[in-house]
């Protein structure tokens, strides 16, 4: 039998950033999962604070080379790839010259939050998508960790729902208590819609794009959602339960990667019904 396949999308994963809840059960989960026998793939961005020849990162060539287009201007989409030794683990990179050089992840020194952190949102996940794609690789579950990833589900069921590489796939969204603070920019609908996204399908952020709003927009669009810290927004966390999509609550770090695991293996189990 065929081992199942997991795509890890994640904002931060250590060791390239430092500890947080976020990006140590983004390094240690991918790995946990590949233990008990899937086949696994993760991808984060490409800060600028990621010392490139400390973390022996290179350029994918033969993935490199694409152009997307955000808001009618081209931006080149970069591949980097890395390995944890003690992992037996690759973590591949999305990285452009516009959007991934600055020294800080989503906010400035002073704690501003990029201008274009909507437009970054997008480039990263529809560079993880248009990567995989590229590898010719088709995962059963899609994973994403952290709000920079809440637009893959989107992506994933909008756009990309009779592409091969992606039609069977179980979508999952992790979520945090790591929220922004200012509402991304509210012209981010128009630019999804831009990219064959209808406007009915985009009522979770048209009052305001902010943490809540995208939050639920992820969640909409994923097939399980997990509860990845035990402080989660309160307006969310009703919201997400309301829903009735299946739902991990939060789990302790003992056995949390089991518990995923067995996740996984109930998503697709239903898929077969």
């Amino acid at each position: 039998m065929e081992s199942k396949r997991v795509l890890f999308v994640s904002q931060e994963i250590m060791p390239y950033l430092g500890e947080t809840k976020l990006s140590k059960i983004s390094r240690d989960l991918p790995q946990g999962i590949q233990e008990r026998g899937k086949e696994i793939r993760t991808f984060m961005p490409r800060y600028g604070s990621i010392n490139e020849r400390r973390n022996q990162l290179h350029e994918v060539i033969r993935l490199s080379g694409m152009n997307l287009i955000i808001d009618d201007t081209d931006h080149p989409l970069i591949i980097k790839v890395a390995s944890i030794q003690s992992a037996r683990m690759q973590v591949y990179f999305i990285d452009n010259d516009d959007y991934f050089q600055r020294k800080h992840t989503v906010a400035d020194a002073s704690g501003n939050e990029y201008e274009d952190n909507d437009e970054r949102a997008i480039f990263f996940a529809r560079g993880v998508i248009e990567t995989v794609r590229k590898l010719r690789w088709s995962p059963d579950i899609v994973h994403c960790h952290g709000w920079l990833t809440s637009l893959v589900p989107l992506y994933i069921r909008r756009i990309y729902a009779d592409d091969p590489v992606f039609s069977k796939v179980k979508t999952v969204y992790s979520v945090y208590n790591n929220g922004f603070k200012k509402p991304l920019k509210s012209t981010l609908t128009s630019k999804l819609e831009a990219d064959g996204i209808e406007s009915n399908m985009l009522n979770a952020i048209k009052d305001s794009a902010d943490f809540p709003g995208l939050t639920m927009l992820a969640a909409e669009n994923s097939d399980g959602i997990i509860f990845g810290c035990d402080k989660i927004d309160e307006q969310v966390k009703r919201q997400i339960t309301a829903m009735g999509t299946p739902l991990l609550e939060f789990q302790g770090e003992e056995n949390y990667i089991d518990s995923y695991n067995d996740f996984y293996d109930k998503l697709l189990l239903e898929s077969k019904k």
